[in-house]
């Protein structure tokens, strides 16, 4: 641990000295001041080259970074702040977007997918390892709908984009400096955070880096010990990001493009409310999840004389790694000490293209999407144990604790898809149908390994398994006002198993077993969303009414106890339909005075509309209302948070209800030295230290942990300064 933290405060050491550095490099060869006045740092020739990836719907919220700096949202447990309707659940590591989350909200980072990675039984993965300080852009697509993005988006999108060069660079200037801290007391964590850019003629050079330490996330919980303990367990953690980029731009319409990127999350718990199986303070967790990238990309932005306005290409290669270690002294057989390593990789390699063309057929306008998406996909899983099975007399107690083995086989993966989409508009392009389709069709190959055959709970090793789907869409849109558009869109979306739902084997001899499907179906969707949006920054909203269908949703199934398992014989199967419907809405103003104020809000209703209950992830109606005051060089904001109690759950869940709550959250900014200096925040959450719980955070199921460890923070304030230069 301590090595570890040696080489990245180094790293951070070596990225502040770039930063002073680099800039004395780059003035030493644009020493002519008119050369430098010259070469504009962001546009060229007037205009910017864009991404033919990055299109935004009607149905897209974008937050850009100085949104995300604003609502001091430097954490996953922070995201509401950005959107009221998507949450997090701290359980799965995952976002919560219309009651869905998991593998059923995709998460993309500059156009490449985040394979949702996570273990069966013991968790610890999740598609959020990524760092706020990195990003450009937070767009939430919501609903159904994989006519873009492919297997995952049933109940939304989440797509990043990290920073580049050009978008720290003014006009005017070579060079550019962007310098984060802050610190909070929710967990008592530091932060820092530095971006530089700088540019020598068409060459753009990048380098962000952040690092973050804390310990446990504080709840409400009071009363300490072990096994009834309802305060958080004690834990540290640290966190870390590198970002690297290189733009060279070819002409003013062609650019090629180098990124490497890596984050790193490390967390260490005292696990005090372990079973008890385990000698009362024994336990430790240790997690380690890791994901590195590279890529390469070429970026075309035509002047509309050439077959393509506005091509993308990128190449690249994702590694994602996670670590769980639970170590601990056993106190039944085999009695001592007691030691699990559950070790899952992933790493992917493909390839995207994504292309633009505007055409006009008389008063008729057409803009055409095309794009294509290759990968290829490598899954390792291995289950390393030890216990103390060398006493003859723990020899029995052995068996029942399975270990060094593969719960799921290396799997090599395989990916198709090609995208078609044909914005067609009418009336000086006021009336718009958009439709358009996505073909996907992905190949999983398991491999045969000693370590999962020694976990197989069949003789006969599981076959290769392959599919495809067509998932359509149509969109309208009608711009009936000025500055006032209806909508509305149907959308196929789908989910294509993954490779623990296929193939898992898990056994405890003579108790239980859990077993993979091969069979298993795609969960399919069909997505239904009507609204408008109205307005501008100073005045404007949207209102937006939505219902899913899903079918083949994949579970388990206990096909109870046999001679052999006397417990559960559980397996992965296809069932039930499930219907979720709401409404969303937000309004904001902004007055001449420096008077501004928004409101927002989410409902949501879901049912097994098989098993004829509610689902236990819906969260309840939920409203943000917020009132602020904004100068040239300070302003404040007070924001209610206002939620209805839960429950409407399934059956035999009392745990899953809620108490309704408000919340009072006061937020501060400050210019001390004008618009050259930093930017000073401070926000105090939760100020009347209201007691309560996020819906989306607890267990699915019944818990013998008490209800109050789930509880959210009380009163806690951060600080933190952004410094541009």
């Amino acid at each position: 641990m301590r090595i570890r933290r040696k080489n990245i405060h180094k790293s951070c050491v070596i990225l502040g000295a770039l930063s002073v550095c680099i800039p004395s490099f780059v003035f030493a060869q644009n020493s002519d001041k008119n050369v430098v006045t010259e070469l504009k740092p962001i546009l060229i020739k007037g205009k910017k080259i864009e991404d033919a990836s990055n299109s935004i719907t009607i149905l897209t919220d974008r937050k850009t970074n100085k949104n995300i700096d604003e609502k001091q949202v430097t954490d996953v447990y922070d995201v509401s702040r950005l959107n009221p309707s998507v949450s997090y659940n701290s359980g799965n590591n995952s976002f919560v977007i219309r009651g869905l989350d998991a593998n059923r909200v995709l998460t993309t980072m500059d156009g490449i997918s985040l394979p949702w990675f996570d273990d069966i039984f013991r968790g610890g993965g999740g598609n959020t390892t990524f760092d706020f300080n990195a990003l450009s852009t937070f767009d939430t697509i919501q609903g159904s709908d994989s006519s873009l993005y492919g297997s995952g988006a049933l109940g939304g999108v989440i797509a990043l984009r990290t920073l580049n060069p050009e978008d720290l660079i003014v006009e005017g200037k070579n060079w550019g400096s962007l310098i984060k801290g802050g610190y909070h007391s929710v967990d008592n964590s530091w932060r820092v955070n530095q971006a530089f850019a700088v540019r020598n003629y068409r060459t753009f050079l990048l380098f962000q880096g952040s690092y973050v330490e804390g310990h446990e996330r504080k709840n409400m919980g009071t009363v300490g010990g072990y096994q009834e303990r309802t305060r958080k367990n004690p834990s540290h953690f640290d966190k870390n990001n590198l970002l690297f980029k290189i733009h060279q731009y070819l002409s003013d319409n062609h650019r090629l493009g180098f990124t490497a990127e890596r984050f790193g999350h490390n967390s260490n718990t005292h696990s005090l409310n372990e079973s008890k199986r385990y000698a009362l303070g024994s336990v430790y967790d240790r997690d380690n999840k890791i994901r590195e990238r590279f890529s390469l990309s070429y970026d075309y932005n035509g002047n509309g004389d050439a077959v393509l306005d506005a091509f993308r290409g990128l190449l690249y290669w994702q590694r994602q790694s996670s670590r769980h270690v639970l170590t601990g002294f056993r106190v039944s057989a085999p009695k001592g000490d007691y030691l699990r390593d559950n070790f899952l990789r992933n790493i992917n390699y493909g390839f995207n293209a994504d292309a633009l063309k505007k055409v006009d057929f008389g008063t008729v306008s057409h803009t055409l999407k095309f794009a294509t998406n290759v990968s290829s996909s490598k899954f390792h899983h291995y289950l390393l144990g030890k216990d103390n099975c060398h006493v003859k007399e723990y020899a029995r107690g052995c068996l029942f604790v399975p270990a060094n083995r593969s719960d799921s086989p290396d799997t090599n993966g395989y990916n198709l898809g090609f995208v078609f989409e044909d914005e067609v508009g009418f009336v000086d392009n006021r009336f718009r149908v958009t439709p358009g389709v996505r073909y996907d069709w992905y190949k999983y190959i398991p491999q045969k390994t000693p370590s999962y055959e020694k976990a197989l709970i069949s003789d006969k090793f599981p076959s290769e398994r392959s599919g495809s789907r067509f998932s359509p869409k149509l969109r309208m849109e009608w711009d009936v006002h000025n500055q006032v558009t209806l909508y509305a869109q149907w959308a196929q979306a789908f989910r294509a198993p993954r490779i623990p739902e296929l193939y898992v084997s898990y056994i405890k001899p003579s108790a239980y077993y859990v077993k993979g499907n091969s069979d298993l179906q795609p969960e399919t969707s069909n997505g239904y969303d009507v609204g408008l949006r109205y307005g501008n920054a100073n005045f404007g909203g949207s209102f937006n009414a939505f219902i899913n269908q899903y079918k083949n949703f994949i579970d388990t199934e206990d096909k109870g106890p046999s001679e052999e398992f006397k417990f559960a014989r559980r397996h992965y199967m296809n069932r039930f339909h499930v219907q979720i419907f709401g409404v969303e809405t937000k309004a904001h103003l902004v007055l001449k005075n420096g008077f501004h104020s928004n409101v927002a809000l989410a409902y949501s209703q879901g049912k097994d509309l098989d098993k004829k209950e509610y689902l236990n992830s819906i969260p309840p109606l939920k409203a943000v209302i917020g009132l602020g005051y904004a100068k040239e060089v300070w302003g404040s904001d007070i924001i209610l948070t206002l939620a209805a109690k839960r429950d409407k759950v399934a059956e035999a869940s009392d745990y899953q209800k809620i108490p309704g709550y408000h919340v009072v959250d006061m937020t501060g900014w400050w210019k001390p030295f004008g618009e050259t200096g930093p930017v000073l925040r401070a926000g105090v959450y939760n100020l009347f230290n209201t007691k309560y719980w996020n819906a989306s955070e607890l267990p699915s199921g019944k818990s013998s942990t008490p209800k109050d460890y789930y509880s959210q923070p009380g009163r806690n304030f951060k600080v933190s300064f952004v410094q541009k230069f």
